[in-house]
């Protein structure tokens, strides 16, 4: 058991000492503290009920914890997305089980939404006696009725009607409840319109039931991999970010999380990026689950056919997210304000989305899925804007706010989505000119390798043309089969990658802000996904041992529940950035299955499909 010790001077929390929770639609975080501290609900980018994690006075939570609190600790129950946290106070032992309820029966894997709008806690003392706290503070206040069976709740900031109700009587939203050995309640918090019966018999069976749904879905997970209870926690992890309704995978469950303490680069990222969402589902189906990425692909075009266009993120729905706009109200995690809602990302240009889908809708038909018509019509249209795209600057992978740049990953991904579509018409006999997008593809390849090399760095760089600086974003290119790890500018290009970005103990930077300008020119924690790119690229050139050990070095970098951050503090440590986030643990589960194929004496390049032979 982890030690109680006091919040830091700010009042809040470590990002790390939170558990993820939900169904599918929304979700929220658990802290060890016994507080959900953010949870957006009926959906991942509805305005939040609690976010105190963002301001500890106005944000808004809904507490579950004994008084006098001295240790705790947290788990999963077993492959599950249920939690459960152990709260230690003066008199007696509190066992706290969290759970969104999903529908007995249900399948994840399906459209069908699962969840049941429905957050139920449930509170059992194991030994002693406590003083059970209970407190839901909406963020904003909210009008109390009661009615039969519990409280109703009217939020006005949320616009959203809440209906909490108990297994013991509550004499408010909050109030305290003594204890004793063996004896428990269970409150629940509705947001749909449908009423649960009033004081349940059936409430261990009603989250027994939501836990088999969850082991149902996990049941497919590869376990033949290093680190395998990671793996199938990471699974579970994005899977509790996948819009189950449509396929939409949000990048995180939070928003304004800041990337350095007391800076501004603190961003909403509750939305469904291509990008991310593509790395998602690829990941995904190479641990078997392929389900997500059909989902994905109709979910991705579908957008891009509403407007016309196809943008770098939408909300859970497809559209355009909110305008991005500071919330002055709020003082930000650990006072690193603003927050932000919206992102104004979604009106860049960033010509890495052609690249992705294409290459999702392979890895979708390479696995058997199919191509209607009118999809592959749509997909050849992106493989067509693909061939000129490459030529024009734009934002790049990481987002910059400053002027556009022809941005070495954006080619990349441009010359992935011709190489895919010439791919996908040879396969399956598709209309298109497949010849000229297979040596276009080629003729770019050799355009990034000549115009992105830089002599002096010895280095490929962030752009084509010179001035360039060093960037980790480099190290997809094997990953994304635009050239291979041993290709000798590639191995340089590695090698000056972990020299010059390093943060130490395997930690890599994505850029240097002084070299390569990105509009905020502010310091920020250590990218976590680039060090699993570095993996990647050790393993694909040989240097299995040197994988394995940072492998392994990065996985100490989970969390006690096993999340990623987004980012690490390499001066202490601790997590920075939206949590848990998506990228993060996709970049775990490519390196471990690289990793475990690598050790089967499979060669990297070679492990994705025969489709590619």
């Amino acid at each position: 058991m982890s030690e109680w010790s006091p919040a830091p001077a700010e009042g809040y929390l470590p990002i790390e000492d939170h558990g993820l929770i939900g169904d599918g639609r929304g979700c929220a975080l658990v802290g060890r503290d016994g507080a959900i501290s953010f949870m957006c609900v009926p959906r991942f980018d509805a305005p939040p009920l609690f976010c105190s994690l963002l301001d500890r006075h106005l944000g808004g939570s809904f507490l579950l914890a004994p008084d006098r609190l001295r240790q705790s600790r947290q788990h999963y129950v077993e492959d599950t997305g249920v939690l459960v946290t152990d709260l230690h106070a003066d008199t007696g032992v509190v066992e706290v089980t969290d759970a969104f309820l999903l529908e007995p029966g249900a399948r994840l894997e399906e459209d069908a939404p699962a969840g049941r709008g429905e957050l139920v806690r449930h509170a059992r003392v194991t030994r002693g006696s406590v003083d059970l706290t209970v407190a839901l503070r909406p963020r904003g206040g909210a009008q109390s009725e009661r009615r039969a069976g519990g409280w109703e709740l009217t939020c006005p900031r949320q616009s959203l009607k809440l209906y909490l109700s108990a297994s013991r009587p509550l004499s408010g939203p909050q109030c305290t409840l003594p204890l004793n050995e063996g004896e428990d309640v269970w409150v629940a918090l509705r947001w749909s319109e449908r009423r649960a019966p009033h004081m349940s018999p059936s409430i261990d069976r009603r989250i027994k039931d939501t836990e088999g749904v969850w082991r149902r879905w996990s049941a497919h997970v590869v376990g033949d991999t290093p680190r395998a209870d990671l793996v199938r926690r990471s699974a579970i992890t994005l899977k509790l970010l996948d819009h189950v309704e449509n396929g939409a995978i949000v990048a995180a469950p939070t928003s304004s999380l800041p990337e350095h303490i007391g800076g501004d680069r603190n961003w909403d990222y509750r939305y469904a990026w291509i990008r991310d969402a593509a790395y998602t589902v690829f990941a995904l189906r190479r641990i078997g689950l392929p389900d997500e990425a059909g989902g994905f692909v109709h979910w991705a075009l579908t957008a891009a056919q509403r407007e016309g266009r196809l943008r770098v993120l939408y909300n859970v729905e497809g559209r355009p997210p909110p305008v991005e706009v500071i919330d002055d109200e709020l003082g930000g995690y650990r006072n690193s304000s603003p927050v932000r809602w919206g992102n104004a990302a979604a009106e860049q240009v960033q010509h890495d989305v052609y690249g992705e889908i294409l290459d999702c809708a392979f890895q979708w038909a390479a696995t058997g899925g199919t191509l209607s018509d009118g999809l592959w019509h749509r997909l050849a249209g992106l493989a067509e804007q693909a061939r000129t795209a490459w030529k024009t600057p734009d934002h790049g992978i990481w987002e910059v706010r400053t002027r556009g740049r022809p941005f070495t990953y954006s080619a990349a991904m441009c010359q992935v989505a011709l190489d895919r579509a010439a791919r996908l018409a040879t396969r399956l006999d598709l209309p298109g000119d497949a010849t000229t997008w297979a040596r276009e593809a080629r003729h770019l390849s050799g355009r990034i390798i000549g115009d992105a090399w830089d002599e002096r760095m010895n280095s490929l760089t962030e752009h084509l043309g010179p001035g360039g600086g060093l960037d980790a974003s480099l190290l997809a290119l094997p990953l994304r089969r635009v050239l291979s790890a041993d290709h000798p500018r590639m191995v340089a290009t590695t090698r000056a990658v972990a020299e010059r970005l390093g943060a130490g103990d395997g930690l890599l930077y994505r850029y240097l802000p002084q070299e390569s300008p990105d509009g905020i020119n502010q310091p920020e924690g250590a990218f976590l996904l680039c060090s699993f790119w570095l993996v990647d690229n050790l393993a694909g050139q040989g240097r299995v041992d040197e994988a394995s050990q940072l492998f392994e070095k990065l996985c100490s970098y989970a969390s006690p529940l096993g999340l990623f951050a987004e980012q690490i503090d390499p001066s202490d440590r601790s997590f920075l950035g939206n949590y848990p986030q998506a990228l993060s643990h996709v970049g775990f589960l490519s390196s471990a299955v690289v990793l475990a194929r690598t050790q089967r004496g499979i060669r990297p390049e070679l492990s994705t499909h025969a489709w590619f032979r």
